[in-house]
């Protein structure tokens, strides 16, 4: 079993090679062994792109090994057709005897599927190596597909005594950025951003900040915009305007003449959980995660609804004295990153 946990975390390294780009489809990462060799390693690609599976195969030099090697993978293999054809026919297709997995695959589509047909062709299958740990790699996907919404992570910055913006009466006489976080830490902040599906901001917080909501500071792929924004009060004249990325735009205005152009506009029932409404939209709209930037409202109403999977609060060493009080929030922490006056702390909603 030792050394199925060793090409198992392997696996799992690969397949967060895909982080950015994989969504919404599962970051899986997959070797081949011959003989205690790797002799194919692979990772999910680009959404509609071929699958970690059929790129571990594709690179083996040496086809023939294949009839007498092991595969290991960190979600069963698909048996069904989607953007691509099934993993677990090309698999059987190559004469692969043993297949290695570290947890089933919970889509209706796949759910054991995959691996009853590769037992039906008389391939040895192990399943639940590391399986702990592959559900915490596969963390966005099994939300998505358990929970029915994203895998939610709630992001802010507080000063040392506790605030995450000053009054309003300082915006209006000085008015300019007033930084908590240093500028790696919002390095750091734009690295998120391309982990993750999509990125939301509430209607406060598009106002006063005219936020871009890109990767400006980290290379990688722009997030889907989530506008919250009940009267469509946002000047049009707004970055979340300029159609550098899908933007969508959560309302309850139904008068289409007044929907801007390139634009996504879903309604939604305010009078309802506002939290539920804005995760049954997400779902829909096949997002599988999204970073909660604010603004406190926004926060707070997720924090209360028990939506959210992770927390990551940035501490800085700025004080206001006074102004809007950083969202309470009680978890499990699990990481504390330091990065020059600033202190970064992951909590998780167990």
């Amino acid at each position: 079993m030792k050394i199925h946990e060793k090409y198992m975390r392997r696996c799992i390294e690969l397949g967060k090679k895909a982080l950015a780009f994989s969504a919404p489809n599962p970051m899986v990462g997959s070797l081949i062994t011959h003989q205690g060799i790797i002799i194919g390693e692979g990772y999910t690609s680009k959404y509609g792109g071929p699958h970690a599976e059929v790129n571990a195969i594709n690179s083996v030099a040496d086809k023939s090994l294949l009839k007498e090697a092991t595969l290991y993978v960190t979600l069963e293999p698909c048996s069904h057709y989607g953007k691509t054809p099934p993993c677990a026919d090309l698999i059987i297709t190559n004469n692969l005897q043993k297949v290695i997995i570290g947890i089933q695959d919970p889509n209706p589509e796949v759910s054991g599927r995959g691996i009853k047909k590769l037992k039906e062709a008389g391939c040895e299958v192990l399943v639940g190596v590391l399986e702990k740990e592959c559900r915490r790699h596969h963390k966005r996907f099994l939300t998505f597909q358990e929970k029915n919404r994203p895998f939610i992570i709630l992001k802010w910055a507080e000063t040392k005594d506790g605030f995450i913006a000053p009054i309003a009466d300082w915006r209006k006489t000085k008015p300019e950025p007033y930084w908590i976080s240093n500028s790696y830490a919002r390095q750091r902040v734009h690295q998120w951003r391309s982990e993750q599906q999509a990125i939301l901001v509430g209607t406060n917080t598009a106002l006063e900040d005219n936020p871009r909501l890109d990767v400006r500071y980290w290379k990688g792929t722009f997030p889907i915009r989530i506008i919250i924004d009940k009267t469509l009060k946002l000047p049009i004249d707004f970055h979340i305007y300029d159609n550098s990325t899908r933007t969508i735009i959560l309302t309850k205005v139904k008068d289409e003449t007044k929907y801007q152009e390139g634009l996504q506009y879903e309604i939604i029932d305010f009078e309802k959980n506002l939290a539920e409404e804005t995760c049954r939209i997400l779902f829909q709209n096949n997002i599988a995660s999204v970073l909660i930037e604010g603004g406190a409202l926004t926060l707070a109403t997720f924090i209360n609804a028990g939506l959210w999977d992770e927390a990551r609060i940035i501490t800085g060493d700025t004080v206001f004295d006074t102004g809007t009080k950083a969202p309470h929030i009680e978890g499990q922490p699990v990481d504390i990153e330091i990065i020059g006056n600033n202190t970064i702390k992951t909590l998780l909603n167990d």
